[in-house]
């Protein structure tokens, strides 16, 4: 099988400027020659294993960083683009796209701006009337994309969060988690009980009581008490979190805000450390991993698609759950599989049989048309 090759020009470019270093003294610290360098930066030649290597140890530089995962990301997110309609028969080939990410990401960036707000006008054209009537008629992403694309720019991990998570559930030593995140809360003054209640969870500011369903799954219960936790004693940090990001309206940031909750509790419930080590030992098996950390096969899922971590990074993953009249409920992607926001999922993906085999998982073997296969597998929950 041949070797893929490295084209990395940009962040190679980028990682020189942001060291201050001439083309000549950056040459001479990797042990090229000045013309061997331009010609990498502009993507003329691949970067060779020498140069990985100088950079690693020159510069101490995380070499996965160079990996083409941003340019594929930039590549889906402009083919998803370019499968709206108002591109018909215009759109262009793949490699081109492929150029674009590699050699000018910050105009393939830019266009993807572009198309965010001209959808985002076109839809307030189809309504004019109610647009007339708002406040403020500033072109905005709708705040579930602009999260959507928080997290998707993100590798779909966020360090710090995952971070302070592992660190809260190695405290938590012998007496496991839920006992932990339960004496800690307690510990803040807020009771827990569980109740027949027609919701999962409920918290009440004022009383500081918290209360759960008693029908709920015992791995439900668990996540959802880590959810609480994280609003509550980790609520400093998801702030500080939600500032740099810059979502651009209240809601968004309120959706985020949820969304860092809930990777926090995964993350908590599932420690990056022990998880990744355990997921390699059982090679990835979804039921041994839920039993050992008392989680849900969906929750396993989802945390599978979120080992990104810098420097040790586990097998990228892709994490969708769709009801029953195949509607994408909740979406999340370690990999270059995007789901798309124009039309529908291909009509011959496993998942849609999986609700017609309960309790089984369906295996497919799937190639998308830039070429990558993915293993898919899929079950009801």
């Amino acid at each position: 099988m041949a070797t893929q090759k490295l084209y990395a020009g940009a962040k190679l470019r980028e990682t020189r400027q942001r060291l201050g270093l001439t083309q000549k003294e950056f040459a001479g610290k990797l042990g090229v020659s000045l013309p061997y360098l331009n010609q990498m930066e502009n993507n003329n030649r691949p970067v060779s294993t020498g140069v990985v290597l100088s950079l690693a140890q020159e510069f101490g530089f995380d070499v996965t960083e160079l990996s083409t995962g941003d340019s594929e990301r930039l590549v889906s997110d402009m083919r998803e683009a370019m499968a709206d309609p108002v591109f018909a028969e215009n759109a262009p080939p793949l490699a081109d796209l492929r150029l674009t990410a590699s050699n000018a990401p910050a105009l393939a960036r830019a266009f993807l701006d572009l198309h965010r707000a001209y959808r985002q006008t076109h839809e307030r054209l189809a309504s004019l009337d109610e647009a007339l009537g708002r406040q403020d008629a500033r072109t905005q992403p709708s705040p579930w994309d602009e999260v959507r694309d928080f997290f998707h720019y993100c590798d779909n991990y966020i360090d710090a969060v995952d971070r302070a998570a592992e660190r809260f559930a190695n405290q938590a030593a012998g007496k496991g988690i839920r006992a932990h995140a339960l004496s800690t809360l307690e510990d803040s003054g807020i009771s827990v009980s569980f109740q027949d209640i027609s919701t999962i969870r409920h918290f009440d500011p004022t009383s500081r009581r918290l209360t759960l369903s008693s029908r709920a799954q015992p791995e439900t219960q668990g996540f959802q008490l880590l959810l609480q936790l994280a609003l509550i004693k980790q609520d400093a940090l998801i702030e500080a979190t939600l500032d740099l990001a810059r979502f651009q309206s209240e809601q968004a940031r309120a959706i985020a805000k949820i969304g860092l909750a809930n990777f926090f509790a995964g993350a908590a419930l599932m420690p990056y450390g022990a998880f990744q080590t355990t997921a390699h030992e059982t090679r990835h098996d979804l039921e041994l991993l839920a039993h050992r950390f008392g989680a849900s096969i969906e929750q396993v899922a989802h945390r599978l698609s979120t080992l990104q971590r810098p420097g040790a990074k586990g097998i990228p993953f892709f994490f969708v759950r769709v009801d029953q009249a195949g509607t994408i409920t909740k979406r999340h992607s370690a990999t270059r599989l995007q789901f798309a926001r124009f039309g529908g999922a291909c009509p011959l993906w496993n998942v849609h049989r999986a609700f017609e085999t309960p309790g089984r998982f369906l295996r497919q073997l799937a190639e998308t048309p830039d070429g990558v296969r993915y293993i898919s597998l899929a079950q009801d929950v």
